[in-house]
């Protein structure tokens, strides 16, 4: 039910970074002044943030498998937050809806895009609780880890150097989880087996498909 993709090429991670290392953060609670959990800071000045969610944004809506994953229907306009020495991020669950300029998302996915090298800052993990199941993620620069917004999730303690990430929220066609991942091996063994299969049954493979798609979409 998560995944780990590769989203952003080596230019667009250095220019991340470049609008990251020009513009001026603020405390990441600015959002939401009452979480006691959130310790980091979050890139505020409008420019630079229309420039890199845009560019965050492109670059996850051309990955055929964030979209064959996601089923994505709306998305919160990607941003960057980071952690420096002491900072870190209780644990805790997304908001079930998250309000937007024009328009109320609801959060079925989160994805984290991770933007410096690991071995520039030590802690700093993102941990996720999924079933009795504790994951850690510490990833490359440019990719992304995408799970459900409903799990128990926390970012470790950085203890030195800055962790650079983006964060946004997912609303996807598809809603249930596990509706959602049985679809997507669905149509990942359609893809990668459907054109050496019969052509009525691959035909038939298609249908199902489909049908699956309309019966448990959450909107066109």
């Amino acid at each position: 039910m998560y995944r780990v993709l590769q989203i952003l090429t080596d230019a667009e991670v250095a220019e991340c970074r470049r609008i990251a290392a020009s513009a001026p953060f603020v405390d990441g609670r600015i959002s939401n002044p009452h979480n006691k959990a959130k310790q980091n800071e979050q890139l505020h000045e409008p420019a630079a943030y229309q420039k890199s969610s845009d560019l965050l944004r492109k670059a996850m809506l051309r990955s055929p498998e964030f979209m064959e994953f996601a089923f994505p229907i709306a998305m919160a306009p990607p941003m960057m937050t980071r952690y420096k020495p002491g900072m870190k991020y209780g644990a805790h669950a997304d908001a079930a809806f998250i309000q937007l300029p024009g328009a109320t998302i609801r959060s079925d996915l989160s994805c984290t895009i991770f933007l410096n090298d690991p071995a520039d800052y030590d802690g700093g993990d993102l941990h996720v609780s999924l079933g009795d199941g504790e994951l850690s993620f510490k990833l490359k620069p440019g990719e992304a880890i995408i799970y459900p917004s409903d799990t128990f999730h926390q970012v470790m303690p950085v203890t030195r150097g800055e962790r650079l990430v983006a964060i946004t929220f997912i609303q996807s066609r598809i809603p249930d989880p596990f509706r959602r991942t049985l679809l997507f091996e669905l149509n990942e063994v359609a893809a990668l087996e459907g054109l050496k299969m019969d052509p009525e049954n691959y035909a038939r493979m298609q249908l199902v498909q489909q049908k699956l798609l309309r019966y448990w979409g959450d909107m066109p």
